[in-house]
């Protein structure tokens, strides 16, 4: 193949391609391939391989059913293709300027997907944007569903957290192969992928070998893992459906196919009284698990009082309407019974929540309330992440309020889950993102927010700084991205004391 770039890995050599000044080397192992009893094993290095590995193909995804749930919304450029079975799907994907310099700055994504959906070849996390702007982009595979999350006695916990602290450490061996500096690396993730973000933070063996020095997270919670005795309730909830003791062998012999089932016959588990907060959404009965190895504490916890991750820069925020990605597609109508049900999941004391929801806003529907409820859930617990890495002052911590709303399904879309997506990557160019009931709407958005947003993502990735004011605990200084961008005091707290600040931030 004439022209296509190659380059050499610690595994062995790799041919991508070459397209518009940029390279792109897809699929390439960071970790052995997982079949059998190895899916609930920590990640075992890559074979290496001779000659040169053709990397112009993107591969297989993590075993994943398909997702439901948000009618008529099409969320493919989020989720990717769907399961692509290949036992070797543990893989980055790397895009990089077709002449770096050297030394420049890395960017490794995490996807979302509610950690039993989703891949990093799903066609928003193209990293062609950054690249054309100097800037390393890795995405990445890390199990999902039973094989990465489920709690299973005698194997690690969080194998799906462990997989992407390996692809952290192959970052770190060979950055500077693809021109990136191994110093310079800012993990990123949206949803479950912030949600690892937030637990690599608190990660000790992320920590001291120093495998990233700043952090995105984008709609995702500092409070979402779970206790060891909430796991397992889910991990027997599983092991009765497929009628197997929970053990890496008997699990290990269940074929991929009945895993992924298995996690749609289970169900969300309910959470123990008193225990931490739902943020699961109702979608996924796996959660990050608090195991006293990879993750000793809440992450928020973890930083608030031990100071981890606070010594990088973080970038932190949420969308101002969360919740209407999972209320407003489907059209469910939501009765009193089923919004007190959803509340019990939230709130430690939901009748009261409730209550207090009622008094702010008189006049709402339970689906209005109930998508309140929700997107306070994502902001709860970026708020509580953000003070606890502000409070010691080691690094900068920077907030944002994503406030753009979709006109998509009539305008009810809004500022939803996953809406920032296209412009942090400004692939606003997607056909897919487009018509009634795509995640954009009908038309375009206002010109220039995808130049601005991307310039402020590109900004903190390369200087820590993505142009506005940084947050601390007496101002709480968020800029809200818009059409027209501002800064408010108080975090985005609707009617809640915040305080509009006239102001042009951002590049």
């Amino acid at each position: 193949m004439s022209g296509a770039p190659v380059v050499r890995t610690t595994g062995g050599a790799v041919r991508g391609r070459l397209r518009a000044g940029v390279r792109t080397f897809a699929s390439i192992p960071y970790a052995a391939p997982v079949t059998g009893p190895a899916r609930f094993a920590a990640p075992a290095p890559a074979p290496r391989w001779d000659g040169v590995r053709d990397a112009t193909v993107p591969g297989g995804t993590a075993p994943a059913r398909a997702r439901s749930g948000f009618g008529g919304l099409d969320l493919s450029p989020v989720l990717g293709p769907g399961w692509i079975p290949d036992p070797g799907y543990l893989t980055v994907t790397v895009t990089a300027p077709e002449h770096p310099s050297g030394g420049l700055p890395v960017l490794v994504f995490v996807h979302g997907g509610g950690l039993i959906s989703g891949t990093g070849r799903a066609p928003l996390y193209d990293g062609s944007s950054f690249a054309r702007d100097g800037i390393v982009t890795v995405t990445l595979n890390y199990r999902l569903g039973i094989a990465g999350w489920l709690d299973v006695p005698g194997a690690p916990a969080n194998r799906g957290l462990l997989d992407v602290v390996a692809a952290l450490r192959w970052v770190a061996e060979n950055a500077a192969a693809f021109g990136g500096d191994p110093g310079r690396v800012t993990v990123a993730g949206q949803s479950a992928g912030a949600m690892i973000v937030a637990a690599l933070l608190a990660h000790p063996e992320a920590r001291r070998e120093r495998l990233f020095s700043r952090a995105i997270s984008q709609s995702g919670s500092g409070t979402a893992a779970i206790s060891a005795e909430q796991a397992a309730l889910t991990t027997r909830a599983v092991a009765e459906a497929l009628n197997v003791r929970a053990t890496p062998v008997e699990l290990g012999a269940v074929d991929d196919r009945r895993l992924t089932e298995a996690l749609g016959a289970v169900g969300p588990v309910a959470v123990i009284p008193d225990g931490p907060l739902d943020t699961s959404l109702g979608e996924s009965p796996v959660r990050c698990v608090v195991d006293g190895s990879s993750l000793d504490r809440q992450p928020v916890e973890a930083v608030h009082d031990g100071g981890l991750g606070a010594d990088v820069d973080l970038l932190i925020g949420t969308n101002r309407e969360e919740a209407n990605l999972y209320t407003v597609p489907s059209g469910a109508a939501l009765t009193e019974t089923r919004l007190l049900a959803l509340a019990e999941r939230r709130l430690a004391n939901p009748r009261e929540g409730l209550t207090a929801y009622r008094t702010a806003q008189p006049a709402a529907r339970p689906a209005e309330l109930a998508s309140r409820l929700i997107t306070d859930t994502f902001t709860r617990g970026s708020r509580l992440l953000a003070d606890a890495h502000a409070r010691h002052r080691r690094a900068r911590t920077y907030a944002y309020e994503f406030a753009w709303r979709s006109p998509a399904f009539g305008g009810a879309l809004g500022a939803c889950h996953c809406v920032e997506l296209p412009f942090v990557f400004h692939r606003t160019d997607l056909p897919a993102l487009y018509g009634d009931t795509a995640l954009l709407g009908p038309r375009r958005p206002p010109p220039g927010l995808a130049d601005r947003t991307h310039a402020a993502w590109t900004a903190f990735i390369r200087d820590g700084d993505p142009g506005w004011t940084p947050y601390d605990l007496a101002a709480r200084a968020t800029v809200v991205i818009d059409e027209r961008w501002s800064m408010i005091s108080g975090g985005g707290d609707q009617g809640a004391g915040s305080r509009a600040v006239p102001s042009t931030p951002g590049p």
